[in-house]
């Protein structure tokens, strides 16, 4: 399971697995466009460099960059074609894959990312990501 949506009362909250740092990254980038837009073709691509102070930090930023460059750039994530993160410096350096926002019709609109219930830690081996958006 890539991730998976949680009760929350008025907002959408998810948790992301991976196997490895750089796939829960990939698998959070998903699960927060798939809460907006189901199914979104791959035209366009997009380089973005993120830094943090720590793990929820860089998690965070990577998120709101997502939800930046939909709302300035007009980009709405596709997929995430290739990711790396330093975790000495807690940068990320990510290729994007992606179109257009004026040609979906979105479900959801995210207004922001929160820090509410925020969790990157590893799990027996596996990584685990929570996040709430509010919606």
């Amino acid at each position: 399971m890539k991730f998976e949506y949680l009760e929350h009362t008025a907002d959408i909250k998810f948790r992301a697995y991976g196997k490895g740092l750089e796939k829960v990254f990939i698998n959070s980038a998903l699960a927060f466009r798939k809460s907006m837009v189901k199914k979104v073709r791959g035209r366009k691509k997009q380089h973005i460099i993120v830094e943090g102070k720590d793990l929820e930090n860089l998690m965070y930023n990577f998120l709101e960059e997502l939800l930046f460059l939909i709302d300035t750039s007009g980009f709405i994530l596709s997929r995430v074609k290739k990711i790396n993160i330093d975790l000495k410096k807690f940068k990320l350096e990510a290729e994007l894959v992606g179109d257009r926002v004026s040609k979906y019709e979105f479900m959801t609109e995210v207004k922001a990312i929160t820090y509410q219930e925020l969790i990157v830690r590893e799990e027996d081996g596996k990584w685990v990501v929570q996040v709430v958006l509010d919606v």
